[in-house]
């Protein structure tokens, strides 16, 4: 059985995300998508919270499931019995970034965990969590960003009031 891992913060999950997941789906036995945390990034939402997030949203993959881990990728996907990770690409920005975290965890798993880069599907490339939350704190409509199952509750949550000036 081909077990693959599908990381990220998801902050929150888009419809970019599920589109990933659902090809993946196709391509292989298991696709576990794992909620990370970056250090680098600042939360208003739970990791928790992101987990049923995208459970609401995969729904209709029978072999996705979804998870949270708070230590090394490659130290859970050793656990899962995964040696794939995949990224979605969204431009030249994406590749720079994920192939120094392709090199890095090659390198902490002794080269036994590889990482598949995928194209975003051109309908979501410009599409990321940064541009939800942007949106969505200015009470903007993001039906378009986000799954329909979650899109109440993500508007509401990053909706930020903001005084008159």
């Amino acid at each position: 059985m081909k077990t693959v891992i599908c990381p990220g913060s998801f902050n929150p999950v888009t419809l970019g995300h599920i589109n990933l997941f659902e090809r993946c789906s196709r391509l292989f036995d298991e696709v576990v998508v794992v909620v990370m945390h970056n250090a680098e990034k600042i939360y208003q939402v739970s990791a928790e919270q992101r987990v049923e997030w995208i459970k609401r949203s995969v729904t209709h993959l029978q072999n996705v499931r979804v998870e949270a881990y708070g230590g090394l990728l490659v130290d859970f996907a050793r656990q899962c019995g995964a040696q794939l990770l995949i990224k979605g690409m969204r431009d030249t920005r994406d590749l720079i970034t994920e192939t120094q975290m392709y090199y890095a965890n090659r390198e902490a798993s002794g080269g036994t965990v590889d990482t598949l880069f995928l194209p975003t599907d051109e309908r979501y490339s410009y599409l990321s969590s940064s541009i939800v939350r942007d949106v969505a704190s200015y009470g903007g409509n993001i039906s378009s960003f986000v799954p329909r199952d979650i899109l109440e509750e993500v508007a509401k949550t990053y909706f930020v009031k903001r005084p008159l000036r």
